[in-house]
């Protein structure tokens, strides 16, 4: 199968931690014609500098750093100079599967697909008491994943999503890989407004030029809980009017969707059910 290049884009925020399992992560793919785009978005801690020692060494690795402007800000600037035909993301704390891009693009490809999803291993931050090594401090505990393997027209993935709509399955971005010239032809960007579910409204817009879809059936993202993460962060949010207030802008987008494809009546009432749920991992 022939390669088509991969921007894998990482915003980096005092990742001193994790960022070097992130990077190798991706660096030791399977798949090989990637463009890795690591954004620094500010760190006081030594991330930039860690970054900088794998840009020095990995000739696929573009390095940016930037003041703090926050995640949004960040992957829209790195989205803005990527050259891939695909699209990946991930976070700094969490690390891809060694052969995730591999079977994202894979599929994507067999299928002419606008957007593939994959489900993902939830890891839970857990120290044992003799722990001899980092990775001894965690330990993957359960795997999430809605649809069933195959293919899906727009109407058939908008049916899915309404049946889970605050999961992060379908919320995230760095559980999918996407076409990087829908985004662009589309002006699609993260929200810098939003403090929370930034990534929903840009798959919520995303879906909406989007006709092909494929679901994969293998875990190809570790997503680690890190209580000091942004995506940490935000959740400790949910409570709060700034959460209920971003809701409620993100049903809109919903609405309009749903409308758009005809199916907003049959699904008026998950819609609704979505203002008072809680996004699980």
């Amino acid at each position: 199968m022939e390669q088509p290049l991969v921007s894998v884009i990482v915003p980096v925020y005092n990742a001193k931690l994790h960022i070097a399992r992130c990077v190798e992560s991706i660096r030791k793919q399977s798949y090989q014609n990637l463009e890795i785009i690591l954004v620094n978005d500010g760190s006081s801690d030594v991330s930039l500098q860690v970054a900088d020692m794998y840009a020095r060494v990995d000739k696929r690795i573009l390095l940016i750093d930037k003041d703090n402007s926050g995640v949004s800000a960040t992957r829209n600037l790195a989205i803005s100079m990527a050259t891939g035909k695909y699209l990946q993301f991930a976070d700094s704390d969490d690390y891809l599967a060694p052969d995730a891009t591999r079977q994202l693009v894979e599929k994507a490809e067999q299928n002419t697909a606008d957007l593939v999803i994959a489900p993902y291993y939830r890891v839970e931050n857990h120290k044992p008491l003799f722990a001899k090594t980092e990775e001894d401090s965690y330990q993957t505990i359960e795997q999430y994943g809605f649809l069933d393997a195959g293919y899906y027209d727009k109407t058939a993935f908008a049916k899915g999503l309404m049946k889970e709509p605050a999961s992060f399955y379908y919320g995230v971005m760095w559980n999918k890989l996407y076409r990087r010239d829908i985004v662009h032809n589309h002006n699609i960007q993260c929200n810098v407004e939003l403090g929370w579910s930034e990534d929903l409204l840009f798959n919520l817009e995303y879906i909406r030029y989007a006709s092909r879809f494929y679901a994969l059936e293998q875990p190809v993202y570790y997503y680690v809980q890190n209580p000091q993460s942004i995506t940490a962060t935000q959740l400790g949010l949910r409570n709060t009017v700034k959460m209920l207030s971003t809701k409620a802008s993100l049903f809109a987008y919903y609405k309009k969707l749903y409308e758009e494809l005809g199916l907003y009546e049959e699904n008026k009432l998950q819609i609704y059910k979505y203002l008072v749920a809680v996004a699980e991992a």
